[in-house]
């Protein structure tokens, strides 16, 4: 690799078919890791379960599905959710030999670290809700039964397959997602539209922002909120480190 970029010397025929090729790659690995996952779906399913079969234990509880292809739909969703996880990799590395051309060689170690970090973090948040907010916010739901007296019936959960995994699934891309907070904050001080000064100014904003959006995605007792917002608040100091080390980089340079 140079210190100048390469696609400078690229026409827009060449860029297209380079963008083609880089979308069949990508293409090609996730319908690979897709048959793959749909061959261990049910593997799948069961750790993907395993906090709302936990929150049963010693009872006769079951997943239904009322729609005739409402299982089979299911376990599409979940083989395609678990082969985007597993095909992130080809299509992060797709992604970065498509623009590491364009960028200058000191661009390019600067970026790598972000690349890094993206998937390590995501997995963070991911694992921060399957095994500590998962398990609660289960118990909660499942604190609305009631057993049937004199005069009443009872209230008894019997889940549906589909909005089970729906649940979990977008709860795993949320906190994931939010996650990414130093990775985001670090860019943009990178661009110059914020600055560690700006985020120490702003810290308590933050910190009822951080709260309001864990009581958006936690049920609303004090522990669940607390095991999402504190890890967020620990990212966003952080950010403020990278924050500095950025601008002392651009100083330096």
């Amino acid at each position: 690799m140079t210190d100048s970029p390469d696609h400078s010397r690229m026409g827009m025929l060449e860029h297209l078919i380079e963008l083609r090729q880089r979308l069949i790659w990508s293409l090609l690995a996730f319908f690979v890791a897709f048959a793959a996952c749909y061959n261990f779906a049910d593997e799948i399913f069961t750790f993907l379960a395993q906090p709302l079969a936990e929150a049963m234990q010693g009872e006769h509880r079951r997943l239904i599905y009322t729609g005739l292809g409402e299982a089979f739909f299911t376990y599409l969703k979940v083989a395609a959710f678990a082969a985007f996880f597993l095909s992130f990799p080809v299509i992060a590395v797709q992604v970065w030999m498509f623009v590491a051309p364009a960028l200058y060689k000191n661009e390019r170690r600067a970026f790598l670290p972000f690349l890094i970090a993206t998937p390590v973090l995501f997995l963070a948040g991911a694992a921060l809700l399957y095994y500590g907010v998962m398990p609660l916010l289960v118990q909660f739901f499942l604190g609305f039964e009631t057993t049937a007296t004199v005069g009443t019936v009872s209230i008894e959960a019997d889940p549906r397959v589909s909005e089970y995994f729906s649940l979990i699934m977008q709860l795993i891309l949320a906190f994931g997602v939010a996650f990414q907070l130093p990775v985001l904050l670090t860019l943009l001080a990178k661009v110059g539209l914020i600055s560690s000064e700006s985020l120490k100014e702003k810290r308590r904003y933050a910190i009822v922002g951080i709260f309001v959006v864990a009581a958006l995605l936690t049920p609303p007792d004090a522990i669940s909120q607390c095991m999402l917002a504190v890890p967020l608040i620990l990212l966003y100091e952080a950010s403020i480190w990278s924050c500095r080390w950025v601008e002392t980089r651009r100083t330096e340079g």
